[in-house]
C-alpha cells in the first residue's frame, strides 16, 4: 500500500499534507464542503495524484463507519 498522507514537522509544521507535497488534506474537505467536486481540487493542486485524494475520501469513511465516539459528538 502507498502512503498516503506525510506528517513531518518539517513540512507546514507537521500539518498532515498528501505524501509528496505541501498540500495539506484539509484543502481536499474545505473543497468538498463549498461544493466544489474532487476533480476542481485535483485541477488546482496539480502535485495531488487522483488516487491520493480518493484515499483520503476511503480513509475519512472508514474512520467514520468504525469510530461510535464520532457519531455521538455534537455540532457546534
Amino acid at each position: 500500500m502507498t502512503k498516503v498522507i506525510d506528517v513531518d514537522v518539517d513540512i507546514l509544521g507537521g500539518t498532515p499534507v498528501f505524501c509528496g507535497t505541501r498540500v495539506p488534506v484539509k484543502n481536499l474537505f474545505d473543497y468538498l464542503e463549498t461544493g466544489e467536486t474532487v476533480d476542481d481540487f485535483l485541477q488546482d493542486f496539480e502535485g495531488v495524484q487522483r488516487f491520493q485524494a480518493l484515499s483520503i475520501i476511503e480513509m475519512s469513511k472508514k474512520l467514520i463507519e468504525t469510530s461510535t465516539s464520532i457519531l455521538h459528538e455534537s455540532i457546534a
